[in-house]
């Protein structure tokens, strides 16, 4: 079920995340931008979406969601911070096919609608659909991550479990 699992092997917390997209996932290394291919951003998965629509994978706060609405930083109050990267290089549409309807400093609650985005339009600009989903923070809060790779549905339990550092 799991294709990639890191751990230590004392009893730990853990922090369960929902995908945020509908889609396909698959590992990091296959999105066109070495920043997220090489883990330089983080640890997690990428999502080929086939439904425009990005949704709160558990109950936290917008740290920061940019300007051009095709990414956001959402943090859990475990100190977790996720970031959701709708494309590749989708910041040159300025905003074009995204709607946002969350704001920095937002509470939102898990399955709540963040982000909308037009697929086809993403596509027309030739811009890469492919969406990095990954632990912004992980080495200063989690020790371990696992993810699961192929089909997911937004909302659906088990994209990602993190080990939370003490």
């Amino acid at each position: 079920m799991f294709s990639k699992w890191l751990t230590n092997k004392t009893k730990t917390n853990r922090l369960e995340i929902a995908s945020p997209i509908t889609g396909k996932a698959v590992e990091l290394e296959q999105v066109p931008d070495e920043a997220f291919a090489g883990k330089h951003m983080g640890e997690g998965v990428a999502i080929e979406p086939t439904e425009g629509k990005l949704v709160a994978p558990f109950d936290g706060t917008v740290a920061h969601r940019i300007d051009t609405n095709h990414a956001l930083i959402l943090e859990h109050e475990s100190g977790v911070q996720l970031l959701v990267h709708i494309g590749i290089n989708t910041v040159a549409m300025r905003g074009e096919g995204f709607t946002s309807h969350v704001s920095t400093g937002d509470k939102v609650t898990a399955g709540q609608t963040l982000i909308e985005f037009d697929i086809d339009r993403i596509k027309e600009a030739g811009y890469p659909l492919i969406t990095p989903v990954i632990i912004a923070n992980g080495e200063e809060s989690v020790s371990a991550v696992e993810y699961r790779l192929g089909p997911v549905r937004a909302g659906d339990a088990g994209l990602l479990s993190a080990v939370l550092k003490k």
